[in-house]
């Protein structure tokens, strides 16, 4: 589009709207694909707050006579949400429940929606759920379910998504504003007589009925996953001329959506999962038909591959120990109203295949984590353990179910012609397949190859009666095969009803009908060539490129997830798909594709998108596929900086280390300067840090300025206590108590390095020469104590996470590195891996713990809650994301109403209702600095909290109870199936 023309759009769109409009490269790079293997840069994006709001957008584009594309979650697998157009996102404001009439059983819903949100309040009110349940149920919205008529492990007890909308509330490119249902036939016949766009849409709809019906009944397969193609089964007499349902899964080709009627359906309030082992995933399919007379209300399959991908990422290794044997299971789930009814269905069920198969009952909670082996096929699959790239294309075709293990074992020969291997897994029970395949998208021939096989693909599922699409639809992946499942005649028909809705063809073009080639605009594809990128991290994992480690994110979307979430704090505050791990990495994406974003690491726009990224690392732990945005930003960072002036705050926060040494000899003047008053101020601007943040007071005395001369314990196992930096100038109490709590338990405590070195403030700030520099004057200091197998304990997480997870990544094969890695832990760490300790007991007593993010993403997150549980401590952990300080970040002047937020999402609220005898504990400098600052409680580090307790508890006394070594059962968590 002209550039000129943009700029005009973009002006109209701000004057006439109250959107947020984004035409900027930043926005654009967030937007140019979705989880498919496609990328198209959008003209601009448009962020609407109502839908009075989605109106006059969708005007001043018309008037424009641009193209439009309507998104939600984004997580679309066949292109249907990235389009050389004007992106919707519906997500972030238009995502009210406008209604729920429990005796209905419906419920009205803007499109923003996630599915969680509502299905969380009818669940626990009304025992009734909306049945259709993506894998990404958890931050899919529901104008995205309906536009790609989702389906979901659920589907199995309510139909996919076309089965369970009542009505529509919709709008044309025109303007046009229809609610749409089920449509009686004379009153369309009477506003056809009236005439008008509405008669017009009518009309055309009838004919298509009344001429078509008995095509559309020969060639629209009649099975339970039939998502490919326009549903225009739904006009036929006997599904009673809905046209709303007519509309589900036209991926936003046809209508706007403004908000939906949707059917709810009973959920049964426990249930019991059934996981039963074969020999293969052919014999589980073979089974299939027999198990579906029991009626389950979930039938999945998965098979060895996908186990024993799992297994090589370390992924859900606890669930996956509790699987039964075999080579391929199927998840049988069946409800009850009542715990022990949903508990004899299971083992009815399992009485009736005894002989036959191994199969392993849970119920309710104990179910969740065995479920979440299913739904974490399509990241588990992404990337294979030899490390090649697995794609969409082909990943959800749909067949009878009666006949899936014969189609399946067609497939698997398909695959072996081609030379291609996929793990399958997906919805056995309705004849749905899920895979990705290690599809060659980089090479003329490979892409020649891709194109004939899913041909041959399409083929074959249509000689069984099958779908292309089983559930996440044609988009630009099948758009242009659907003829060989529908035929010519049929997809003529199919264009005339896309043309009675979008005559211009503006909405969402190239889509589904007329639709582009399969294989142009994939996002690699055979002119994809990425900048050769010199980094500083080794990006083992990745073959040492920084363009792969980009592309590891395949849109998943799991970091748009908004309750319950570690992953994407500053995402948690501001809904905003710049601040999401996906957003990120799509924008390093570009930079390292470098034909849109082209200036390199010098680039502005990945400036802007890492802005709120805090550093915390939950990513690497919580994304599917271990992007570890953290390093990435670092890496940037030091490129994008290099030879220039930085902001402010790098050099005060950064070169933290270097200031505390120049104020070790004169800490108290030091410390008058920074907050006296006139000074204060000044310096608080000098170092860039915001309004209502204060400089932490510098202590008069360091710890390892009075260090004790002669170890207390000198036959006691020996542990080493390396100072941080944060504690040792700011709290030299952590280290003082830590020092008395190991050496009270029998240990020879030895100090080193004598004075800290700075680490974790020069990775934050991507000061990458003098990070390394400094780990290995760090790692000559403490390699000879992990070489004699003495344990390294550091007090604050970060710096214990530098040495575990940056330093072998930035020192490579050093050996005395990897040594040190090997040996640094947390306290919490240390003591839970010691047997015979005499800890206190605590009585009961209520703890409030924050665990530092770090040590959630990297370390071993539950060794807090495990000493603390050992001494007998009510535990209470009311924040699964990070404090919002993430050391520098909440402290810049930039960054302090975003910090804050996060800190108001659980953590602040749970401190501030605790009563005076609750302690409360964080390991994390930051954290108790963000408490400190948002509360009136003082927070303790664990080995302030452990000295304390010694000090209330008998001197003497028989040792506490022995501690298992792996983690207790959790508290009971309340199911979202229970």
């Amino acid at each position: 589009m002209p550039r000129d023309h943009a700029r005009s759009l973009a002006r109209d769109l701000r004057r006439e709207t109250d959107a947020e409009v984004r035409f900027d490269r930043t926005s654009r790079a967030l937007y140019s694909t979705d989880a498919s293997n496609y990328r198209a840069v959008p003209i601009g994006v448009v962020i609407p707050r109502s839908a009075e709001d989605v109106a006059r957008v969708v005007g001043v584009c018309s008037r424009h006579e641009v193209p439009i594309v309507s998104r939600g979650g984004g997580t679309s697998l066949a292109g249907q949400t990235c389009n050389v157009a004007v992106v919707l996102d519906f997500s972030k404001h238009i995502d009210r429940v406008l209604e729920i009439d429990p005796d209905a059983r419906t419920a009205r819903v803007e499109p923003g929606v996630v599915h969680d949100r509502l299905t969380g309040e009818t669940e626990e009110r009304y025992r009734l759920t909306f049945g259709p349940d993506p894998a990404t149920h958890r931050w899919c919205t529901f104008g995205g379910m309906i536009g790609n008529n989702s389906c979901g492990i659920h589907a199995q007890m309510s139909g996919r998504t076309v089965l369970n909308v009542h009505r529509l509330h919709v709008l044309t490119y025109d303007g046009v504003e229809l609610d749409v249902g089920q449509t009686d036939l004379e009153e369309a016949r009477e506003l056809v007589r009236r005439g008008g766009r509405t008669g017009e849409i009518l009309q055309t709809l009838i004919d298509i009925r009344e001429r078509h019906a008995p095509l559309i009944a020969e060639r629209y397969p009649d099975i339970p996953r039939r998502v490919s193609g326009y549903a225009l089964e739904q006009l036929l007499p006997k599904n009673g001329f809905h046209v709303a349902r007519s509309l589900v899964g036209s991926e936003g080709t046809c209508v706007t959506l403004l908000d939906a009627t949707v059917r709810l359906v009973h959920s049964p309030p426990h249930r019991s999962l059934l996981v039963i082992g074969y020999e293969d995933v052919f014999r589980a399919a073979d089974h299939v038909p027999e198990i579906l007379r029991s009626e389950p209300l979930a039938l999945e399959g998965v098979d060895h591959e996908l186990v024993e991908l799992m297994k090589a990422k370390h992924m859900h290794r606890h669930a996956l120990e509790d699987l039964p044997e075999g080579h391929a299971w199927l998840f049988v789930e069946v409800g009850g109203e009542t715990r022990e009814e949903a508990r004899e269905r299971g083992r009815a069920l399992q009485a009736a295949l005894r002989g036959q198969v191994d199969a392993k009952a849970f119920v309710d909670h104990e179910a969740d984590e065995i479920w979440e082996v299913r739904e974490a096929g399509l990241g588990a699959t992404a990337r294979t353990t030899r490390g090649k790239d697995n794609w969409p294309g082909w990943e959800d075709a749909g067949v009878p179910p009666e006949r899936i293990g014969a189609y399946l074992r067609d497939f698997h020969r398909l695959l072996g012609e081609y030379g291609y291997h996929a793990a399958l897994y997906g919805h056995f029970g309705q004849g749905c397949i899920h895979c990705r395949i290690d599809f060659d998208l980089r090479t003329p021939d490979g892409i020649r190859r891709y194109r004939s096989f899913v041909t041959s693909a399409a083929e074959l599922v249509t000689s069984y009666g099958g779908s292309l699409s089983g559930e996440h639809g044609d988009g630009k992946a099948r758009g242009q095969l659907l003829p060989i499942m529908f035929g010519e005649e049929l997809m003529g028909v199919m264009r005339a009803f896309k043309r009675a809705w979008d005559p211009t063809w503006k909405m969402n073009p190239g889509r589904v009908v007329a639709a582009e080639p399969i294989d142009s605009g994939l996002r690699l594809g055979s002119d994809f060539e990425p900048r050769e990128l010199r980094t500083s991290y080794r990006f083992t994992d990745d073959g040492g490129s920084f363009a792969r480690a980009a592309m590891r994110c395949v849109g998943v979307g799991k970091c748009r997830r908004r309750e319950d979430a570690f992953m994407c704090p500053s995402f948690l505050a501001t809904h905003d798909e710049k601040d999401t791990t996906r957003g990120r990495a799509r924008v390093l994406f570009e930079m390292a594709r470098g034909d849109f974003v082209d200036r390199g690491w010098r680039s502005a726009e990945p400036l802007e998108a890492l802005d709120l990224c805090l550093g915390c690392k939950a990513c690497k732990h919580d994304c599917p596929v271990g992007v570890d945005m953290a390093r990435y930003k670092s890496e940037f960072l030091h490129h994008h900086w290099s030879g220039r002036i930085r902001p402010r705050s790098h050099y005060a926060m950064g070169l933290l280390g270097t200031w505390l040494r120049l104020a070790r000899p004169a800490p108290r003047l030091a410390d008058f300067l920074a907050h006296a008053p006139g000074l204060g101020p000044l310096a608080k601007l000098a170092a860039g840090i915001g309004r209502g943040r204060e400089i932490p007071h510098l202590a008069r005395e360091r710890f390892t300025e009075r260090l004790p001369s002669e170890p207390a314990n000198p036959l006691g196992r020996p542990v080493v206590l390396a100072p941080d930096l944060f504690a040792d100038a700011f709290h030299p109490d952590v280290l003082h108590a830590a020092h008395g709590v190991l050496e009270r338990l029998g240990l020879r405590v030895i100090v080193a390095p004598k004075e800290p070195i700075a680490i974790r403030p020069l990775l934050h700030f991507g000061m990458l020469d003098r990070a390394v520099r400094n780990l290995r004057r760090a790692v000559t200091e403490l390699g000879r104590y992990a070489q004699a197998g003495i344990p390294l304990v550091g007090l604050e997480p970060s710096m214990v996470s530098a040495f575990r997870d940056e330093a072998p990544e930035l020192l490579g094969d050093d050996r005395l590195a990897a040594s040190v890695s090997r040996s640094f832990r947390t306290l919490s760490e240390l003591l839970d891996g010691e047997e015979g300790l005499r800890l206190p007991d605590l009585g009961g007593r209520r703890v409030i713990l924050h665990v530092h993010c770090h040590q959630k993403a990297v370390l071993d997150k539950d060794a807090p809650a495990r000493l603390l549980r050992a001494m007998n401590a009510a535990v209470e952990e009311p924040d699964p994301s990070c404090c919002g300080m993430a050391g520098a970040f909440g402290m810049e002047a930039e960054h302090v109403e975003v910090s804050r937020a996060i800190g108001e999402l659980s953590l602040l609220p749970a401190v501030r209702a605790a009563d005076a005898e609750t302690w409360i504990t964080a390991d994390g400098f930051s954290c108790r600095e963000q408490i400190g600052a948002g509360t009136d409680r003082e927070p303790m580090h664990l080995a302030q909290l452990l000295r304390r307790a010694f000090s209330a508890a008998p001197q003497s006394g028989p040792p506490t109870a022995p501690r298992a070594r792996r983690s207790p059962a959790p508290p009971e968590r309340i199911s979202r199936r229970s």
